[in-house]
């Protein structure tokens, strides 16, 4: 009898990386292409078919296709559609998940790029055998994905779980979804080198990154660590109130800001812990993510399928 396989797609903004993926979490096969060279939705998914057949013709002895897991931005589970992506050049709603299921004539399940990684940290990752967790991307924006009683909470639309588009300050910073304070202008990587320039009242030409303020924090530059606080401390208080909602077990962090360490995670569980009720203190673990930052999409695409077969 044949193992099965799974075809993990992540479509972002840039770059799609698609792989495929065993129950254990071993990608077996991986590529990378670029999103912006294919102006239309049914062009990608041509290519990245083609690939994946060709691939799994190679293990054909031994494997054959169970599913398409899809991870992709404005992704809807419900309808399998991307939905006004704001960050793809394809406009309007795109029937992405029949795409793929046309083409390979397996089914496809399709959801946004951060409840893809959450559910990939359930089943590959940190968060194996919890029922309740939070998981927390931070990269350019803040992503995030949550589990209640083992289900990812998708809400009655579909698009659940938008921590990053909580508001913090009434009239903060300009968020790109319209509106001031988000979360996500302040715990992000976008977030950090905004705070960072006003710290500074920074004006050169140079150009900040997040893993500048990092090297910076460890050569003891007040600046950089007073930014790594300042984030921590409103993306604690943020997190203490996401429990008050869901009692998790557990808070994953992920993303290239969560790889900074203790900068980051010592001033979000000092905040955390200081604003959260009494019932919960102490009782709830701010947690980094197991899962590989290179591996990480295809897993949690993958991980969709496996979840369901399972």
């Amino acid at each position: 009898m044949k193992q099965k396989l799974v075809a993990g797609i992540d479509i972002g903004g840039t770059n799609t990386t698609f792989g495929l993926v065993d129950s254990k979490g071993t990608i077996i096969y991986k590529e990378t292409i670029v999103t912006e060279h294919y102006t239309l939705p049914e062009n990608l998914v041509a290519v990245v078919v083609e690939h994946i057949q060709k691939s799994i013709t190679g293990y054909a002895d031994k494997y054959e296709l169970a599913g398409v897991g899809i991870g992709a931005p404005n992704g809807n589970y419900f309808n399998g559609c991307i939905v006004f992506a704001p960050n793809l050049k394809w406009k309007g709603i795109v029937p992405i998940a029949k795409m793929f299921e046309d083409k390979l004539k397996v089914k496809a399940v399709l959801t946004n790029d951060a409840n893809a990684a959450a559910m990939g940290e359930m089943i590959f990752g940190g968060a194996k055998g919890m029922k309740d967790f939070i998981f927390i991307t931070l990269g350019t924006g803040l992503g995030s994905g949550i589990f209640v009683n083992g289900e990812m909470v998708y809400g009655h639309d579909g698009f659940a779980g938008e921590l990053g588009h909580v508001i913090m300050f009434s009239d903060g910073r300009q968020c790109g979804c319209g509106r001031k304070g988000c979360l996500e202008t302040y715990c992000s990587a976008t977030g950090i080198i905004t705070t960072y320039k006003l710290n500074t009242q920074y004006s050169g030409l140079k150009t900040i990154t997040s893993k500048y303020i990092y090297e910076k924090a460890l050569a003891g530059d007040v600046d950089a660590l007073d930014a790594f606080n300042y984030t921590g401390d409103i993306l604690g208080l943020a997190l203490a109130n996401s429990v008050a909602y869901t009692s998790p077990e557990a808070i994953f962090l992920f993303g290239g800001l969560a790889l900074s360490g203790d900068f980051i995670f010592k001033p979000t569980i000092e905040s955390f812990e200081k604003n959260l009720l009494n019932i919960y203190k102490n009782k709830i673990k701010i947690l980094p993510s197991e899962l590989k930052e290179n591996d990480a999409a295809i897993l949690g695409a993958a991980s969709l399928i496996w979840n369901e077969i399972k």
